[in-house]
C-alpha cells in the first residue's frame, strides 16, 4: 500500500514537487538560513511536497543530522514572517533533513554524499531525482560541479539538476569558461541559473499583463512609448558584507542580472506559446538586440555613485568607505544609472533608463512606462497641460500596477488633474502570494526553466555590461558623490536632462 503522505493536498495544488532529494552546497549559509529552508518548509506547510522528498546539506562545519535540524528549525522560526509555525508540520519536514560535513575541494565529499543519497532513496523512495543546490562561493561553483561529476552523481535512474546562484561569472570570458565547466557534467537543459528577481509574482505578471489583454500591446511600441525607467533601490547600505561587494559593484550585482532580465521581459516581443524555450527565446532575443555603446558613448550615457556618510532621522550614518570590510579608498560603485537603447523595430529610438543604489532613501523595486503625451493641449485655465500618461508596475516592496492619467476636477470648467487607478496584489486577491524562492524552487524541482536564465542570455547581458565596466575601471571619479539618504548623484539627474525627462520619485 502507498505510502500516505501527510503534505499532499490534490485538490490544493497542480503544481506538486515529485519525490527527490535536494543536495545544498553551503547549507549553513545566510542564504540556506535566510531564503531556502524558509521557501522549503512553507511548501511543506502547503502539502506541495510529496512523500519521498529529502533535503541533504553539506558544508565544512561539522554537525550530526540533529545539529542541522535543530539551525534549521531556528532559521525556520526566525525567518518565516508571513508563516506559522507548526510543530506538526516541521517534525515530519525535518525527517527528510539530513547533513554530510566536508570541503568542496575534497573528493570523499562527494563519496559521502552518493552514500547518503543511496541511503535515503531507498528510506524516503526519492526515486533517484537530486536537484544540486550551489549556494557557495562563486569561486567554488565549477570545483563543485566537476566533484559531483567525478563521484558519477551528475547521472543515475532519476534526473539530476543543477542550480547556480549569480553572479555567473565575473565578465563575458569567465562566464563562458563557468559554462563549459558546468556542461562537462549536465546538459544545458540541466543547469538552472536563478536570478530570484524573475520568481517574484509582480515581474511574472508582466507576461500575464501584456499578453493575456489585448488592449495593450497595441500601444507596447515606439509610436506611444517616450521612456521606460526601471528602479531598483535599497535603503540599507552593504550590512557586513563590504567586503565581498567592492568586489562587485552595483552594475555587476543588479544591473547585469537582475535589471536587464526585467527590462527583456517588459520589452521582448510576444512568445508564439508559454513554453520555456519560446519564452526564453524571446528575451534572449531583447537583450541581443540592446545597442553597444563606444566608450565616448558610455561615459554620457552611464553614471557611477558612491554614498558617503550622512545624518539620517538623527542618527549618523557612515559612507561606504567607512563600512567595515571596505577599502578606505574603494572605487567600487554602490550606485550605477544606465541609458539603453534597443535597436528593433518596436523599440527604435525609446531610452530604457536603469538604475540601482545603496543607502537610497526608502526601499522600492518598479518599473516606470512614460507614454507620450497628447498631440494638442485643448484645455486652458488651471489645467496642467498634456501631462504623459504613466503606468508603473510595482515589484517591492507592495506588489502592484498603477495607471496614472488626467481627470476633470469637479466643478465648473474643464480643470484637470492627475488621478490613479491601482491594483494591489494583497487585496485584489486576499491570499499570500509565494516568496521568490518557493517558486523558483518548485519550478526547478518540476523541470520548469522558463524563469531561470539560460546562458546566451547572461553572455548577452555581459556584452552589454562589460564594456561599461571597463570604462569605468580606467576612469577616476570623485567619490563620494552622493550623501546616504539621496536619490543619487547629480550626473544621473543630469544624464536624463540632456533629454528632456527626469527620473521618478517612487
Amino acid at each position: 500500500m502507498p505510502q500516505a503522505n501527510p503534505f499532499e493536498d490534490p485538490l490544493r495544488f497542480e503544481r506538486r514537487v515529485p519525490e527527490c532529494a535536494i543536495v545544498i552546497f553551503g547549507a549553513n549559509g545566510d542564504l540556506t538560513r535566510r531564503k531556502l529552508m524558509p521557501a522549503l518548509y512553507r511548501l511543506a506547510y502547503d502539502r506541495r511536497l510529496a512523500a519521498g522528498f529529502a533535503v541533504i546539506g553539506t558544508s565544512r562545519t561539522r554537525l550530526t543530522d540533529e545539529q542541522f535540524r535543530e539551525k534549521m528549525r531556528d532559521a525556520v522560526q526566525h525567518f518565516s514572517e508571513d508563516t506559522e509555525f507548526s510543530a506538526e508540520v516541521w517534525e515530519t519536514f525535518a525527517r527528510g533533513l539530513f547533513y554530510v560535513a566536508g570541503d568542496i575541494g575534497d573528493r570523499e565529499l562527494y563519496r559521502r554524499i552518493a552514500a547518503k543519497l543511496s541511503e535515503t532513496e531507498q528510506a524516503r523512495q526519492t526515486g533517484g531525482n537530486v536537484l544540486f543546490y550551489l549556494s557557495t562561493q562563486p569561486s567554488q561553483y565549477a570545483e563543485a560541479a566537476e566533484g559531483i561529476g567525478a563521484a558519477g552523481l551528475g547521472h543515475g535512474k532519476g534526473w539530476r539538476r543543477l542550480i547556480v546562484e549569480k553572479p555567473f561569472g565575473h565578465d563575458l570570458a569567465s562566464a563562458r569558461e563557468l559554462t563549459e565547466r558546468l556542461h562537462a557534467v549536465f546538459s544545458e537543459a540541466d543547469v538552472y541559473r536563478i536570478d530570484h528577481y524573475l520568481g517574484k509574482e509582480t515581474v511574472q505578471n508582466i507576461l500575464a499583463f501584456r499578453f493575456g489583454n489585448g488592449i495593450w500591446e497595441p500601444l507596447w511600441n515606439r509610436r506611444y512609448v517616450n521612456h521606460v525607467q526601471i528602479t531598483a533601490a535599497e535603503s540599507i547600505g552593504v550590512e557586513g558584507r563590504g567586503a565581498y561587494y567592492q568586489e562587485s559593484g552595483a552594475l555587476a550585482d543588479m544591473i547585469q542580472n537582475h535589471l536587464l532580465q526585467v527590462m527583456a521581459t517588459i520589452a521582448m516581443e510576444p512568445s508564439a506559446s508559454f513554453r520555456a524555450n519560446s519564452v526564453r527565446d524571446e528575451r534572449s532575443k531583447l537583450l541581443r538586440s540592446i545597442r553597444p555603446m563606444t566608450p565616448d558613448e558610455i561615459r554620457v550615457n552611464a553614471v557611477p555613485g558612491q554614498y558617503g556618510p550622512a545624518r539620517i532621522g538623527g542618527a549618523e550614518v557612515p559612507g561606504f568607505r567607512q563600512e567595515p570590510g571596505v577599502d578606505p579608498q574603494s572605487r567600487t560603485e554602490t550606485y550605477a544609472a544606465v541609458t539603453i537603447f534597443v535597436e528593433n523595430w518596436r523599440w527604435a529610438g525609446v531610452p530604457f533608463y536603469l538604475r540601482s543604489g545603496k543607502r537610497l532613501p526608502k526601499r522600492v523595486t518598479e518599473i516606470a512606462i512614460q507614454f507620450n503625451p497628447a498631440p494638442l493641449a485643448i484645455f486652458e485655465g488651471d489645467a496642467p497641460g498634456p501631462a504623459p500618461n504613466l503606468l508603473i508596475v510595482r515589484i517591492q516592496p507592495e506588489a502592484g500596477i498603477s495607471l496614472k492619467f488626467l481627470s476633470k476636477r469637479p466643478g465648473s470648467g474643464m480643470k484637470l488633474r492627475p488621478v490613479s487607478m491601482d491594483f494591489n496584489y494583497g487585496s485584489s486577491f486576499g491570499e499570500r502570494s509565494p516568496t521568490d524562492y518557493e517558486t523558483l524552487l518548485v519550478d526547478a524541482l518540476i523541470g520548469d526553466p522558463t524563469l531561470y536564465t539560460r546562458q546566451d542570455m547572461v553572455e548577452a547581458s555581459w556584452a552589454v555590461v562589460e564594456p561599461i565596466e571597463n570604462v569605468w575601471r580606467e576612469s577616476r571619479f570623485d567619490f563620494p558623490n552622493y550623501a546616504a539618504g539621496t536619490w543619487g548623484p547629480r550626473a544621473a539627474d543630469e544624464m536624463l536632462a540632456r533629454r528632456g525627462h527626469a527620473w521618478r520619485k517612487p
